[in-house]
């Protein structure tokens, strides 16, 4: 059992660091009209990141999560069903 636990935890680890590269490769793209997203957590397939600068107050930021972010991070990882933005 521990070793299941060991395995899971590694995986969740693995998953992190794709979703972190990717956004790194899509950080250009915010950045030319002003915004960032910063990675927050990975918990129960769900990725949380917080937009920023402009991108904060922008009223396309849902569709920059949906269109954006969401099925760019699904192509590379199935596995994830979301992605919310986390407005704290």
């Amino acid at each position: 059992m521990a070793k299941e636990i060991v395995q899971k935890e590694e995986n969740k680890q693995d998953t992190i660091t794709k979703i972190k590269e990717i956004l790194d490769n899509l950080r250009p793209y915010l950045n030319m009209d002003g915004g960032d997203v910063e990675f927050i957590d990975y918990k129960d397939k769900i990725v949380y990141v917080k937009l920023t600068g402009a991108c904060q107050a922008c009223l396309f930021s849902d569709d920059t999560i949906k269109n954006g972010l969401y099925e760019t991070l699904k192509m590379d990882i199935p596995e994830i069903e979301g992605v919310i933005n986390v407005t704290i």
